[in-house]
């Protein structure tokens, strides 16, 4: 894809940031949109179906944990990806932005070439792949062209990551992977995340999929039971 092609809807409250950041990304060649709070975003999301959203999350009318909550509500927006701006400490932003369903964030301050960075590490995952993999486990099926699930004839719609740690841990049933091979294949060698980051996401997939597809082994990782 290219950069041309890309749609970045940045949303934030900050009309420096909205300068700064829009401006260093529509240097890149990106197409940059704008929303000043979550109301907006959401409505700017349904409307442009953007490849990818920076999502501030202290704003006024609504925050951002909440318009990423309704955005991953929406079936056009299950591919797209959401990355919070976040000042805040891990302990609240960084785990409740991935309960709403983000897939990365970027604290602040920001710098700018550190921003456009991840940026394109996060864009990488729109490369087309040559071929349709399906993965299928018992009465679960997993479509990693189309991003979708079907589990039990009912078809799921999952955030980015919950997809990507379900598609690991389900190619390969029975086997156990270990915390930093999960975090590597999943978020990649440029995301800084803990291990606790794993656990909030796992959680999620027991939620929605079941506590008996999903076994922890203490202290080395976790594996998917067919």
């Amino acid at each position: 894809m290219k950069k041309k092609d890309v749609k970045i809807l940045l949303v934030d409250d900050e009309p420096d940031i909205l300068e700064i950041v829009g401006y260093n990304l529509s240097s890149e060649g990106y197409q940059v949109i704008t929303a000043e709070n979550g109301q907006e975003g959401v409505k700017k999301a349904k409307k442009e179906l953007p490849h990818l959203i920076i999502l501030d999350v202290m704003m006024p009318e609504m925050d951002g944990i909440e318009a990423c909550e309704i955005i991953r509500k929406n079936p056009d927006l299950k591919n797209t990806i959401i990355t919070f701006l976040t000042a805040r400490g891990e302990d609240y932003s960084q785990v409740a932005g991935f309960d709403a369903g983000a897939d990365d964030y970027i604290t602040k301050p920001i710098k700018p070439k550190v921003l456009v960075s991840k940026v394109k590490a996060l864009l990488r995952r729109f490369k087309e792949e040559d071929v349709v993999d399906t993965v299928k486990v018992g009465s679960l099926e997993i479509n990693r062209d189309e991003y979708k699930i079907v589990s039990k004839g009912k078809e799921i719609i999952l955030p980015r990551k919950e997809f990507e740690l379900l598609s690991l841990l389900a190619s390969k049933p029975g086997k156990v992977f270990k915390r930093d091979e999960i975090l590597d294949a999943v978020w990649g060698n440029e995301v800084v995340v803990g291990g606790r980051t794993i656990d909030v996401h796992i959680r999620k997939l027991r939620e929605k999929l079941g506590d008996k597809s999903f076994k922890t082994i203490k202290g080395v990782g976790y594996k998917f039971v067919d």
